[in-house]
Protein backbone atom coordinates (compact mmCIF):
# COMPACT_ATOMS: atom_id res chain seq x y z
CA UNK A 1 0.00 0.00 0.00
CA UNK A 2 1.10 3.53 -0.96
CA UNK A 3 0.53 5.96 1.69
CA UNK A 4 1.22 9.56 1.20
CA UNK A 5 0.81 11.81 4.27
CA UNK A 6 0.29 15.61 2.74
CA UNK A 7 1.36 18.10 5.34
CA UNK A 8 3.19 16.30 8.26
CA UNK A 9 5.61 18.92 10.05
CA UNK A 10 3.29 20.69 12.40
CA UNK A 11 2.06 16.91 13.84
CA UNK A 12 5.94 15.77 13.60
CA UNK A 13 8.70 18.67 13.53
CA UNK A 14 11.16 15.64 14.28
CA UNK A 15 10.51 14.38 17.75
CA UNK A 16 8.37 11.94 16.58
CA UNK A 17 8.84 8.78 14.43
CA UNK A 18 6.59 7.78 11.07
CA UNK A 19 7.72 3.84 11.51
CA UNK A 20 4.08 3.26 12.75
CA UNK A 21 2.74 4.42 8.90
CA UNK A 22 6.17 2.33 7.73
CA UNK A 23 5.23 -0.83 8.88
CA UNK A 24 1.89 -0.55 7.38
CA UNK A 25 2.85 0.22 3.77
CA UNK A 26 5.54 2.52 0.83
CA UNK A 27 5.19 5.74 2.77
CA UNK A 28 6.00 9.48 1.19
CA UNK A 29 6.38 12.19 3.77
CA UNK A 30 5.93 15.86 2.54
CA UNK A 31 6.16 18.79 5.46
CA UNK A 32 3.54 20.84 3.77
CA UNK A 33 1.22 21.05 0.56
CA UNK A 34 -0.23 23.79 -0.66
CA UNK A 35 -4.15 24.90 0.82
CA UNK A 36 -5.04 26.16 -2.58
CA UNK A 37 -3.79 24.20 -5.15
CA UNK A 38 -5.53 21.23 -5.56
CA UNK A 39 -2.96 20.06 -8.85
CA UNK A 40 -0.16 20.06 -6.40
CA UNK A 41 -2.15 17.60 -3.80
CA UNK A 42 -3.04 15.41 -6.74
CA UNK A 43 0.44 15.24 -8.32
CA UNK A 44 1.66 14.51 -4.50
CA UNK A 45 -1.08 11.71 -3.83
CA UNK A 46 -0.59 10.02 -7.29
CA UNK A 47 -1.30 6.59 -7.48
CA UNK A 48 -1.42 6.41 -3.29
CA UNK A 49 -4.05 4.42 -1.71
CA UNK A 50 -4.11 5.63 1.63
CA UNK A 51 -3.78 9.55 2.24
CA UNK A 52 -3.05 11.25 5.58
CA UNK A 53 -3.82 15.22 5.93
CA UNK A 54 -4.32 17.64 8.43
CA UNK A 55 -5.13 20.91 7.19
CA UNK A 56 -4.52 19.94 3.42
CA UNK A 57 -7.97 20.38 1.68
CA UNK A 58 -9.06 17.21 -0.38
CA UNK A 59 -11.88 18.08 -2.51
CA UNK A 60 -14.03 16.44 -4.48
CA UNK A 61 -11.63 17.05 -7.56
CA UNK A 62 -9.11 15.52 -5.66
CA UNK A 63 -11.02 11.99 -5.53
CA UNK A 64 -12.27 12.54 -9.08
CA UNK A 65 -8.50 12.57 -10.45
CA UNK A 66 -6.99 10.51 -8.06
CA UNK A 67 -9.11 6.81 -8.19
CA UNK A 68 -6.68 5.10 -6.31
CA UNK A 69 -7.75 6.25 -3.08
CA UNK A 70 -9.40 4.46 -0.59
CA UNK A 71 -8.71 5.93 2.47
CA UNK A 72 -7.90 9.01 3.98
CA UNK A 73 -7.47 9.70 7.58
CA UNK A 74 -7.58 13.32 9.07
CA UNK A 75 -4.69 14.02 11.76
CA UNK A 76 -7.40 15.90 13.66
CA UNK A 77 -10.62 15.48 15.63
CA UNK A 78 -12.21 18.09 12.75
CA UNK A 79 -12.47 16.75 9.38
CA UNK A 80 -14.36 19.37 7.36
CA UNK A 81 -11.45 19.56 4.99
CA UNK A 82 -12.14 16.31 3.58
CA UNK A 83 -15.02 16.33 1.05
CA UNK A 84 -16.63 13.23 2.81
CA UNK A 85 -19.61 13.16 1.08
CA UNK A 86 -17.23 13.05 -2.40
CA UNK A 87 -15.31 10.92 -0.47
CA UNK A 88 -18.49 8.40 -0.13
CA UNK A 89 -19.18 8.35 -3.22
CA UNK A 90 -16.46 7.11 -4.51
CA UNK A 91 -15.85 4.56 -1.76
CA UNK A 92 -13.26 6.10 -0.08
CA UNK A 93 -13.07 6.17 3.66
CA UNK A 94 -12.85 9.13 5.82
CA UNK A 95 -11.66 8.64 9.79
CA UNK A 96 -10.71 10.97 12.07
CA UNK A 97 -8.51 11.42 15.47
CA UNK A 98 -11.86 11.86 18.01
CA UNK A 99 -10.11 11.98 21.45
CA UNK A 100 -5.94 12.81 21.29
CA UNK A 101 -5.84 16.35 23.54
CA UNK A 102 -8.18 16.32 25.80
CA UNK A 103 -5.84 16.67 28.80
CA UNK A 104 -3.42 19.24 26.73
CA UNK A 105 -6.43 21.95 25.74
CA UNK A 106 -8.25 21.57 28.88
CA UNK A 107 -4.76 22.61 30.67
CA UNK A 108 -4.13 25.46 28.63
CA UNK A 109 -7.24 27.00 28.41
CA UNK A 110 -6.56 27.41 32.32
CA UNK A 111 -3.18 28.13 30.71
CA UNK A 112 -4.29 31.10 29.66
CA UNK A 113 -6.69 32.51 32.31
CA UNK A 114 -3.73 32.21 34.82
CA UNK A 115 -1.57 34.13 32.16
CA UNK A 116 -4.60 37.41 32.35
CA UNK A 117 -5.30 36.70 36.05
CA UNK A 118 -1.02 36.97 36.61
CA UNK A 119 0.55 38.29 33.63
CA UNK A 120 3.73 36.19 34.48
CA UNK A 121 5.15 36.54 30.77
CA UNK A 122 5.46 40.70 31.24
CA UNK A 123 6.49 40.73 35.06
CA UNK A 124 9.29 38.28 34.02
CA UNK A 125 10.18 40.18 30.98
CA UNK A 126 10.40 43.34 33.29
CA UNK A 127 12.29 41.74 35.68
CA UNK A 128 14.94 40.66 33.22
CA UNK A 129 14.94 44.03 31.80
CA UNK A 130 16.47 45.33 35.00
CA UNK A 131 12.85 47.30 36.52
CA UNK A 132 13.09 45.31 39.91
CA UNK A 133 16.57 45.99 40.48
CA UNK A 134 15.89 49.35 39.96
CA UNK A 135 12.39 49.51 42.08
CA UNK A 136 12.11 51.52 45.30
CA UNK A 137 9.90 49.24 46.15
CA UNK A 138 10.61 45.62 46.72
CA UNK A 139 7.34 44.22 44.61
CA UNK A 140 5.66 46.05 41.75
CA UNK A 141 2.87 45.26 39.24
CA UNK A 142 1.74 46.45 36.35
CA UNK A 143 -1.43 44.71 35.87
CA UNK A 144 -4.39 43.96 38.83
CA UNK A 145 -3.57 40.65 39.65
CA UNK A 146 -6.40 38.84 39.95
CA UNK A 147 -7.97 35.52 42.05
CA UNK A 148 -10.09 33.20 41.06
CA UNK A 149 -11.45 31.13 44.30
CA UNK A 150 -15.15 32.20 44.51
CA UNK A 151 -15.05 33.33 40.69
CA UNK A 152 -17.77 31.57 38.40
CA UNK A 153 -16.42 29.82 35.20
CA UNK A 154 -19.02 29.66 32.47
CA UNK A 155 -18.40 26.67 29.98
CA UNK A 156 -20.09 26.63 26.89
CA UNK A 157 -19.55 22.53 25.17
CA UNK A 158 -19.28 20.68 28.01
CA UNK A 159 -17.94 17.50 26.46
CA UNK A 160 -14.56 15.82 26.97
CA UNK A 161 -12.38 18.83 26.98
CA UNK A 162 -15.09 21.13 28.56
CA UNK A 163 -15.41 18.76 31.94
CA UNK A 164 -11.44 18.48 31.88
CA UNK A 165 -11.32 22.82 32.02
CA UNK A 166 -14.39 22.67 34.71
CA UNK A 167 -12.61 19.91 36.93
CA UNK A 168 -9.42 22.26 37.21
CA UNK A 169 -11.31 25.25 37.59
CA UNK A 170 -13.37 23.79 40.25
CA UNK A 171 -9.50 22.59 41.51
CA UNK A 172 -8.33 26.20 41.64
CA UNK A 173 -11.94 27.19 43.79
CA UNK A 174 -14.04 28.15 40.73
CA UNK A 175 -17.99 27.41 40.90
CA UNK A 176 -18.55 25.84 37.22
CA UNK A 177 -21.22 26.21 35.21
CA UNK A 178 -22.05 24.67 31.62
CA UNK A 179 -24.17 24.78 28.97
CA UNK A 180 -24.46 21.87 26.43
CA UNK A 181 -27.23 20.39 24.68
CA UNK A 182 -26.18 16.69 25.97
CA UNK A 183 -26.07 16.51 29.47
CA UNK A 184 -24.62 13.80 31.55
CA UNK A 185 -24.04 12.52 34.86
CA UNK A 186 -20.02 13.30 34.75
CA UNK A 187 -20.92 16.66 33.68
CA UNK A 188 -23.11 17.58 36.99
CA UNK A 189 -20.00 15.78 39.09
CA UNK A 190 -18.38 19.39 37.96
CA UNK A 191 -20.70 21.67 37.67
CA UNK A 192 -24.32 23.23 37.16
CA UNK A 193 -25.99 22.96 33.65
CA UNK A 194 -27.37 25.96 33.24
CA UNK A 195 -29.22 27.89 29.88
CA UNK A 196 -27.11 29.95 28.00
CA UNK A 197 -28.57 33.11 29.10
CA UNK A 198 -27.80 32.19 32.47
CA UNK A 199 -24.54 31.18 32.16
CA UNK A 200 -24.08 34.23 30.35
CA UNK A 201 -25.24 36.53 32.63
CA UNK A 202 -23.54 34.64 36.48
CA UNK A 203 -19.52 34.22 34.64
CA UNK A 204 -16.83 35.86 35.61
CA UNK A 205 -15.10 33.76 33.29
CA UNK A 206 -16.38 32.28 29.61
CA UNK A 207 -14.71 29.29 28.06
CA UNK A 208 -15.87 28.06 25.04
CA UNK A 209 -15.26 24.04 24.07
CA UNK A 210 -17.96 23.53 21.76
CA UNK A 211 -17.78 22.58 18.43
CA UNK A 212 -18.30 24.52 15.05
CA UNK A 213 -21.35 23.77 13.75
CA UNK A 214 -23.45 26.75 11.57
CA UNK A 215 -25.19 26.85 14.85
CA UNK A 216 -22.35 27.84 16.85
CA UNK A 217 -20.39 29.64 14.34
CA UNK A 218 -20.55 33.39 16.20
CA UNK A 219 -21.62 32.21 19.05
CA UNK A 220 -20.22 34.71 20.67
CA UNK A 221 -21.25 38.29 19.19
CA UNK A 222 -22.24 41.81 20.30
CA UNK A 223 -26.04 40.68 21.19
CA UNK A 224 -24.11 38.03 23.71
CA UNK A 225 -21.34 39.97 24.87
CA UNK A 226 -24.20 42.86 26.34
CA UNK A 227 -25.51 39.69 28.09
CA UNK A 228 -21.93 38.86 30.09
CA UNK A 229 -21.07 40.49 33.18
CA UNK A 230 -19.06 44.02 32.68
CA UNK A 231 -15.29 42.97 33.04
CA UNK A 232 -15.81 39.15 32.11
CA UNK A 233 -12.76 37.38 30.78
CA UNK A 234 -13.52 35.21 27.83
CA UNK A 235 -11.81 32.14 26.59
CA UNK A 236 -11.07 30.62 23.61
CA UNK A 237 -8.97 27.72 22.17
CA UNK A 238 -11.64 25.67 20.74
CA UNK A 239 -12.53 27.13 16.81
CA UNK A 240 -11.85 30.67 15.83
CA UNK A 241 -14.90 31.21 14.24
CA UNK A 242 -17.22 30.77 17.20
CA UNK A 243 -16.38 34.38 17.52
CA UNK A 244 -16.91 37.26 15.53
CA UNK A 245 -13.62 39.12 15.91
CA UNK A 246 -14.68 42.95 15.52
CA UNK A 247 -17.73 42.60 18.52
CA UNK A 248 -15.07 41.28 20.78
CA UNK A 249 -12.28 43.32 19.66
CA UNK A 250 -15.01 46.43 20.47
CA UNK A 251 -15.75 44.83 23.66
CA UNK A 252 -12.02 45.01 24.85
CA UNK A 253 -11.50 48.14 23.50
CA UNK A 254 -14.52 49.55 25.73
CA UNK A 255 -14.05 47.44 28.54
CA UNK A 256 -17.16 45.47 29.02
CA UNK A 257 -14.59 42.56 27.97
CA UNK A 258 -11.90 43.04 30.60
CA UNK A 259 -9.66 40.03 29.00
CA UNK A 260 -9.16 37.38 26.36
CA UNK A 261 -7.27 34.46 26.02
CA UNK A 262 -7.61 33.11 22.63
CA UNK A 263 -5.46 30.21 20.91
CA UNK A 264 -7.49 30.19 17.89
CA UNK A 265 -8.68 32.90 15.03
CA UNK A 266 -11.13 33.11 12.07
CA UNK A 267 -8.55 33.09 9.49
CA UNK A 268 -5.11 30.47 10.22
CA UNK A 269 -2.51 31.83 10.22
CA UNK A 270 -3.89 35.22 11.57
CA UNK A 271 -4.02 37.93 9.13
CA UNK A 272 -2.46 41.09 9.79
CA UNK A 273 -5.54 42.98 9.52
CA UNK A 274 -7.32 40.76 12.46
CA UNK A 275 -9.24 43.59 14.20
CA UNK A 276 -7.96 41.36 17.87
CA UNK A 277 -4.33 42.31 16.97
CA UNK A 278 -4.59 45.30 18.13
CA UNK A 279 -7.59 45.24 20.74
CA UNK A 280 -6.90 45.35 24.64
CA UNK A 281 -5.84 42.69 26.90
CA UNK A 282 -6.17 40.23 24.32
CA UNK A 283 -3.62 37.39 24.64
CA UNK A 284 -3.30 35.36 21.81
CA UNK A 285 -1.04 32.13 20.93
CA UNK A 286 -1.00 30.36 17.71
CA UNK A 287 -3.20 27.52 18.09
CA UNK A 288 -0.73 25.37 20.06
CA UNK A 289 -3.59 24.05 22.68
CA UNK A 290 -2.74 20.45 21.20
CA UNK A 291 0.20 20.57 20.24
CA UNK A 292 2.31 18.79 23.59
CA UNK A 293 4.88 15.89 22.69
CA UNK A 294 1.95 13.50 24.33
CA UNK A 295 -0.59 14.66 22.55
CA UNK A 296 0.96 14.44 18.77
CA UNK A 297 2.41 11.28 20.15
CA UNK A 298 -1.28 9.68 20.78
CA UNK A 299 -2.20 11.29 17.84
CA UNK A 300 0.12 9.53 16.01
CA UNK A 301 -0.71 6.03 17.35
CA UNK A 302 -4.79 7.04 16.81
CA UNK A 303 -3.94 7.88 12.92
CA UNK A 304 -1.56 4.72 12.73
CA UNK A 305 -4.26 2.52 14.68
CA UNK A 306 -6.80 4.04 12.74
CA UNK A 307 -5.40 2.87 9.31
CA UNK A 308 -4.08 -0.45 10.59
CA UNK A 309 -7.85 -1.45 11.45
CA UNK A 310 -9.05 -0.04 8.05
CA UNK A 311 -6.15 -2.29 6.05
CA UNK A 312 -7.80 -5.39 8.07
CA UNK A 313 -11.02 -4.93 7.38
CA UNK A 314 -12.64 -3.82 11.07
CA UNK A 315 -12.40 0.38 10.65
CA UNK A 316 -13.14 2.80 13.82
CA UNK A 317 -13.23 6.54 14.06
CA UNK A 318 -15.26 6.64 10.11
CA UNK A 319 -16.84 9.97 9.69
CA UNK A 320 -18.81 9.00 6.51
CA UNK A 321 -20.32 5.43 7.34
Amino acid sequence: MKIVILDGYTENPGDLSWEGFEKIGQLKVYDRSSLTDSGEVIGRIGDAAAVITNKTPVGADVFDACLSIRYVGVLAAGYNIVDVNAAKAKGVMVTNIPAYGTAAVGQFAIALLLEICHHIGHHDRAVHEGRWESNPDWCFWDYPLIELVGKTMGIIGFGRIGQTTGTIAKALGMKVLAFDSFQNDAGRQIGDYVSLDDLLKQSDVVALHCPLFPETTGIINKAVIAKMKDGVIILNNSRGPLVVEQDMADALNSGKVAAAGLDVVSSEPIKGDNPLLKAKNCIISPHISWASKESRQRLMDIAVENLNAFVKGNPVNVVNK
